[in-house]
C-alpha cells in the first residue's frame, strides 16, 4: 500500500485499540508479575497478509496489534516465526501462547523460518495441559492436519475422532477447506464470555473467509456459530457449526476463533475486544464458565460437506 493508505490504515488501528474498553484491562494486583505472551506466526503453509512482515522486517499487522495491546493493558509480548523457540525456556517462561499459523509447523515451508521440532510440539502441548493459556485465530486450525494428508486432501473429509492429531485435539477442531470470501451471519452464543460483548448483537453479519471445520472436541464451550443457510459453495453444504469456542485442556485454557483473515477485522473495535478478552481468560485473569454446549447449540456440527 502507498504511504497515504498505510498512514490511514495505522490511524484506524490506533483508534481501534483506543476503543477497547478500559474495563477489559487485566485487573491484577499492582505488584503482581507482568504476564508474558509468546506470539507465534510461522507459515509453513499459506502466509496470510495479516501476519506477513514488511520487506524490511517490520512487524506484521497482527504483531503490531498484540504488541500495542500488551503495552496498553500491562502484559509483555514477544513475537516470533522461529519454531525452534519451543525448544527453549520460552515454553516455561510465558504464561500464554498466541498462534496464527498454517501448515505442518515441523516443516520449514513457505516462510523459510526454522521449523518446530517434534520435541518442541510435545513441549507446547505439555505446557498447555499443565496450565498455560493458548489463544489461536483463523489458520491455526490449518496447522498439523491429521495424517496421512494426501495432495487431494481426501483425508480431511474424514472424521478421525480419537485418532485426530494431538495439536488439533488440544485446539478443538480441524480445518477442511474454505469457499470464496462472502458475507454470512454468525450467532453469538455466549456474550458473557470475556470480550464477546464487543459484537454487540446476538447475530452479526460479517464479510470473511469462512473456514469449514470438523473433528470438534465434544467438550467445546461454543461462543459463536456460523449460520450456513444461504452461503455459496460446497464447503457450506452442511448444518451450522462452531467458529469460535473455548475449552479446558487439562489445567490449560484454550480459545480459538476462525475469524481474522481480513485486515479490517484487526482494525475495528470488535476484534481487538475479543482478542483481549480471550487473552485475559487464557492468562487466568478473567473468569468464565465454559460448560460443554456443542450438542445443544450446534447439533449438526459433525456433518462434513461434500468434497469439492
Amino acid at each position: 500500500m502507498d504511504s497515504l493508505t498505510r498512514r490511514r490504515f495505522l490511524e484506524r488501528l490506533g483508534l481501534a485499540l483506543a476503543a477497547v474498553p478500559l474495563g477489559a484491562a487485566t485487573a491484577r494486583a499492582a505488584d503482581a508479575p507482568r504476564r508474558r505472551l509468546l506470539v507465534f506466526t510461522k507459515s509453513s503453509g499459506f502466509e496470510h497478509s495479516v501476519i506477513k512482515r514488511g520487506a524490511d522486517g517490520s512487524p506484521s499487522l497482527v504483531e503490531r496489534v498484540l504488541t500495542e495491546m500488551g503495552a496498553k493493558h500491562g502484559f509483555d509480548v514477544t513475537c516470533t516465526k522461529d519454531g525452534s523457540v519451543f525448544d527453549t525456556s520460552a515454553v516455561r517462561d510465558n504464561d500464554a501462547f498466541f498462534f496464527f499459523t498454517s501448515g505442518y509447523l515441523t516443516d520449514v515451508g513457505t516462510d523459510k523460518h526454522p521449523a518446530m521440532s517434534d520435541a518442541g510440539k510435545a513441549a507446547l502441548l505439555d505446557a498447555v495441559r499443565g496450565g498455560k493459556g493458548f489463544v489461536a485465530f483463523h489458520a491455526a486450525t490449518d496447522s498439523f492436519h491429521t495424517l496421512p494428508d494426501p495432495t487431494d486432501r481426501s483425508n480431511r473429509y474424514v472424521a478421525h475422532g480419537d485418532a485426530t492429531d494431538p495439536y488439533l485435539k488440544m485446539l478443538g477442531g480441524e480445518f477442511i477447506l474454505h469457499g470464496k470470501q462472502q458475507k454470512a451471519w454468525a450467532r453469538v452464543v455466549d456474550a458473557k464470555f470475556p470480550g464477546m460483548d464487543g459484537y454487540g448483537a446476538e447475530r452479526v453479519e460479517r464479510m470473511g473467509e469462512w473456514y469449514s471445520l470438523k473433528d470438534f472436541q465434544p467438550d467445546l464451550h461454543v461462543l459463536m456459530v456460523l449460520d450456513t443457510q444461504g452461503m455459496e459453495g460446497a464447503p457450506y453444504q452442511r448444518g451450522p457449526y462452531p467458529v469460535t469456542w473455548a475449552r479446558a485442556h487439562g489445567r490449560g485454557r484454550v480459545f480459538y476463533s476462525a475469524l481474522g483473515h481480513r485486515e479490517e477485522e484487526w482494525t475495528e473495535t470488535a476484534m481487538p475486544t475479543m482478542v483481549l478478552g480471550a487473552l485475559r481468560w487464557a492468562f487466568g485473569d478473567a473468569k468464565a464458565s465454559i460448560p460443554p454446549n456443542l450438542s445443544s447449540v450446534a447439533p449438526r456440527a459433525a456433518e462434513i460437506p461434500p468434497k469439492s
